[in-house]
């Protein structure tokens, strides 16, 4: 049975299948300490350095001993008491733990980078070190004693890991897009963790730029370059430096005729000399008419832009993608980009902090208008005022001015035609707004902000649109770093993390609380964080002096330009559980058709109260949501709300209903009663439009476990919970479904519901069973089957026996099954149901497979499956097919069973359960490998990994290794192969 060992990360080590508990730190520390040297004599002395450093114990050297022992019988169990080891040989005073690539991570490392650079095609090369730092899953040997760690050993494996992204770095330079992004995530991960290595620092530069990121690249060369300043009192290296200045060639490669930003010669005008054009521009007003063509070079250019925020962080990728619409000289079109996002989310600063990156780029000046379309007092500038604003800004004298907008629009055109001009148009109210205001000759830029979706503006004008998301954890951090200070944030991590999660991200938030904060230097980020977290639900800890820094504020003049039909919208939405919400869901809530909601959510969605996440789904930001609950609490009455949650929750629980019941027609189901009137209940065609349905639903109906058990009747919340529970199972969702039962348990026990309790016990049961607590697993089964026969359910009872049986396979204890199965067949033909017994009969075969006793298995499952054909149960004769398989594989009938397994998989495929799919390519892939067709195993088991790694199941890295082992057994048939 194969021994394999993992150093990289975490200590690990599994003997087959299974993996080992390693003992006690010391033992772990002793064993990392000898992977961490493979096939390398290692004296006592030595070890005992490692493990206690200056203060061994008098013992020391018998407990290495004792520890070796220990692990020897740990490994190889079976070896005679003087037996030779195969993994621990004494050697040299000491031990040597011998190993090779396919035993232990490190090796396998090893040989993939000597693979690598034996070779001069670098995509090759690139490849092969991508796979080797796909091993690395943290610092070598993590969690063993951090005294231990500290040993050079350690940190020489660790500085292989930091030489190979450096030489992935170089390789994937040569290459094409895809492996340079490939390598980027690590190689971003690695520069974190080591901000001082200017070579590893300039790798990241130079990739950053060649991915496309070109600010990003910039923001890390001024970041590094501060860090040395501070820590060590050095300027960047050559290396560092170098890298810099190919990143600035790249970036402003489009106008050669500007120098690049950060060695362009400054403006040494003096302020006699602007004071003096001034003058000449001024003493140009008494020519009658004003001539619109009189250069504007003449004037002192407007430069009006607001400041720039000292403290903005984050938003590179925007940043970035801005850059790329500058005009150069000869633009063809005016280039606009409308900024849109909900209230609070930074669009101005975005937008002023990216006009003053440009500003100098448009030597003919820089205009700037807050058009106040939601300012707090309701003054909304209207297009003719911020005109005006504009003339005078260019210089026209008052009584040059045109009455009429028309003419007054015209006049601004004419002066902005062939000149280079910034507009920043802030806080639009839509797009009839900022219509007047757009120029209408090329090489200008305008930039738009507003909280509506400037449809029209796209549409009409070419506009390039953004819409601005929350920050992430790491920009929500540096916010609160600018804000407060790094030795602030770095004293408590945790606490601003907290805050950070509390804000949801939200600038506005952030900075809310972080005045706050600043404002009381003696308090606590813990305090702070504690704060927040008691005031979960509302928007009082958002509140600040002024209106405009004001969450509550700043959101209600978004809410105060809804219709009625959608304020309403709005203020149910807030109910809704989980991250985003179905058209159907939202009707649901509202209590109308699926045509009558749409208007109501595009309206919302336009004020950026909601947002289309994709087609047809909706989120809120979490500061919305407890806006809309404080109206909804404040403004509809309790019945209206209890009606509306009662309505969405029944959507959830008779759609989840319906998709089970087209997935597999035959399954053990509950009957449900009616939905509320005016619920909307998801109708499917087909198997993969059901699964597709709760794949995507998944979070949602978690939530909804949880929030009908604590604001609904509660039977709902027992009866979703058990309506899912076999698709989480199937899929892995093993947490998820403890949770969810856990919930339905206590929901249908403090109804004195019965049933619910039943099915809430027998889900559990097994739910523990998959997370191996046993003695959990059997009280809360056990407690099932009480329930079951006190309420006179056979059925019922019969299929807590099978998950009883299941579990009893999974310890090994075949006999216990077999009687457990005997009993649920009874039950189950009490019952009148032969689709369980024909599963009993199935399950009894499978067990019969377990235990060796092949032919036996062949008549249960043929049993079984002659059942299942003739009442039409696809799901039950496709576990019988893939059982009839198994068996024949191991009576060495590789064709017959190949056959039986191609039926299993047609009908998996069919009734789409992605799980037993897998499964069978499972069991494909192993009957292929043992009649030597190695290649066509390897397909079977790629598709199964596949399918697991994309479902999350937690049986993808069983697969992963089984892969493994087919490549090497099939490479090892090919001679000369490395």
């Amino acid at each position: 049975m194969q021994t394999r060992f993992t150093v990289l990360g975490p200590l690990r080590a599994w003997r087959g299948r299974i993996e080992l508990e390693l003992g006690p730190p010391k033992q772990r520390a002793l064993l990392a300490f000898l992977l961490a040297q493979p096939n390398h004599p290692v004296g006592t002395h030595e070890i005992v350095d490692a493990l206690w450093r200056q203060n061994p114990p008098d013992s020391a050297v018998n407990v290495v001993h004792r520890h070796i022992g220990a692990l020897r019988r740990l490994f190889e169990p079976d070896m005679p008491s003087r037996g030779t080891s195969r993994w621990l040989v004494r050697a040299s005073g000491g031990y040597r733990l011998d190993a090779d690539p396919e035993s232990l991570d490190l090796l396998r490392f090893r040989h993939l980078r000597e693979r690598a650079s034996g070779t001069g095609e670098p995509a090759a090369a690139t490849e092969l070190l991508v796979e080797a730092l796909t091993l690395w899953r943290g610092p070598t040997a993590s969690g063993i004693p951090p005294e231990v760690r500290a040993h050079p050993a350690f940190g020489a494996v660790d500085g292989e890991h930091l030489a190979a992204v450096k030489q992935a770095a170089e390789r994937a330079l040569e290459t094409g897009r895809e492996p340079r992004t490939r390598v980027l995530v690590t190689l971003r991960q690695a520069a974190a963790l080591h901000m001082l290595d200017e070579a590893l620092q300039a790798r990241l530069i130079l990739m950053l730029a060649a991915t496309g990121h070109q600010a990003e690249a910039l923001e890390v060369y001024r970041t590094v370059r501060a860090r040395l300043a501070d820590d060590l009192g050095v300027q960047p290296g050559p290396e560092l430096q170098a890298a810099q200045r190919q990143v600035l060639a790249q970036t402003y490669a489009w106008d050669d005729s500007e120098p690049a930003e950060e060695t362009r010669p400054a403006d040494h005008t003096s302020a006699d000399a602007r004071t003096e054009t001034a003058g000449t521009g001024r003493e140009s007003e008494t020519a009658e008419p004003f001539d619109p063509d009189h250069r504007m070079s003449l004037v002192v250019p407007p430069a009006q832009l607001p400041a720039k925020l000292p403290s903005f962080t984050g938003r590179l990728d925007e940043l970035a993608r801005f850059r790329g619409l500058l005009p150069g000289n000869s633009a063809p079109t005016v280039v606009i980009s409308a900024i849109g996002g909900m209230a609070g989310v930074g669009k101005t600063a975005l937008a002023v902090n990216w006009a003053h990156q440009v500003a100098d780029r448009f030597p003919d000046g820089q205009l700037y208008v807050d058009l106040r379309g939601f300012h707090p007092s309701g003054t909304v500038m209207s297009p003719a005022e911020a005109i005006r604003s504009f003339l005078d800004a260019l210089g026209v004298p008052a009584q040059r001015v045109p009455a009429g907008l028309d003419a007054q629009a015209a006049l601004y055109r004419s002066l902005l035609a062939r000149r280079r001009v910034l507009i920043v148009l802030d806080n639009a109210r839509d797009t009839e707004h900022v219509r007047p205001l757009l120029p209408g000759a090329p090489g200008c830029l305008v930039v738009v902000t507003s909280r509506h979706q400037l449809y029209g503006l796209v549409a009409a004008g070419g506009a390039h649109s953004l819409t601005l998301d929350v920050l992430g954890e790491d920009d929500a951090l540096r916010f609160l770093s600018a804000r407060l200070g790094p030795d602030r944030i770095a004293r408590n991590p945790g606490a601003a993390r907290a805050i950070a999660a509390a804000c949801g991200g939200l600038p506005l938030a952030l900075a809310v609380v972080s005045a706050r904060a600043a404002i009381n230097p003696a308090f606590p980020l813990s305090g702070i964080a504690e704060e927040l977290a008691e005031s979960e639900g509302s928007l009082q800890a958002f509140s600040g002096e002024a209106p405009t820094a004001d969450a509550r504020s700043a959101f209600s003049w978004s809410y105060r330009l809804l219709s009625p039909e959608a304020a309403r919208m709005f203020r149910l939405f807030a109910l809704h559980p989980g991250d985003d919400c179905s058209v159907a869901a939202a009707a649901s809530l509202a209590g109308q058709r699926r045509d009558q909601v749409r208007p109501l959510l595009a309206e919302l969605s336009r004020a950026h109260l909601v947002s289309e996440i994709r087609p047809g789904r909706f989120g809120c930001h979490e500061l919305l949501r407890a806006y809309g609950t404080e109206l909804g609490e404040s403004l509809d009455a309790p019945p209206e709300r209890s009606a509306a949650r009662r309505r969405m929750f029944d959507h959830y629980l008779h759609s989840a209903h319906a998709a089970d019941g087209v997935l597999a027609p035959s399954r053990e189901r509950l009957t449900l009663g009616p939905p509320l009137p005016g619920t909307i209940v998801s109708e499917f065609a087909d198997q993969r439009r059901a699964a597709e349905w709760l794949e995507t639903n998944r979070s949602v109906l978690l939530a909804a476990v949880e929030q009908s058990a604590r604001r609904g009747c509660g039977e709902q919340s027992w009866q979703l919970a058990v309506t899912i529970e076999l698709y989480l199972d199937r899929n892995g969702h093993r947490q998820e479904q403890f949770i969810a039962q856990t919930t339905a348990a206590r929901a249908a026990q403090r109804l004195g519901d019965l049933r619910g309790q039943a099915h809430a016990h027998r889900a559990l049961g097994f739910a523990n069973g998959r997370l191996e607590r046993w003695e959990d697993a059997a009280e809360h089964l056990a407690r099932a089957l009480d329930l079951f026969a006190d309420i006179g359910d056979q059925a019922g009872q019969g299929r807590v026996h099978r998950y009883a049986a299941f579990l009893a396979n999974a310890r090994g204890r075949h006999e216990e099954a077999l009687e457990h199965y005997a009993r649920a067949a009874v039950l189950y033909r009490e019952a009148g149901r032969r689709s369980g017994e024909a599963s009993v009969a199935n399950e009894v075969g499978w067990t019969h497979i377990l235990t060796g006793r092949y032919r036996k298995a062949l008549e249960e499952c043929g049993r079984a499956l002659a059942v299942h054909q003739e009442i039409g149960d696809r799901n039950g004769a496709a576990a019988a097919w893939d059982s009839l398989g198994y068996a024949h594989h191991h009576l060495h009938e590789h064709d017959r069973a190949l056959t039986c397994y191609e039926h299993a998989l047609e009908l998996y495929r069919a009734i789409r359960d992605r799980y037993l799919e897998a499964d069978t390519l499972v069991h494909i892939g192993d009957t292929r490998h043992a009649a030597g067709e190695h290649e066509r195993a390897v397909d079977a088991q790629r598709q199964a990994l596949d399918i697991l790694d994309d479902i999350g199941h937690p049986d993808a890295e069983a697969v992963r290794g089984k892969l493994k082992d087919t490549v090497a057994a099939g490479a090892g048939e090919q001679p000369g192969h490395p």
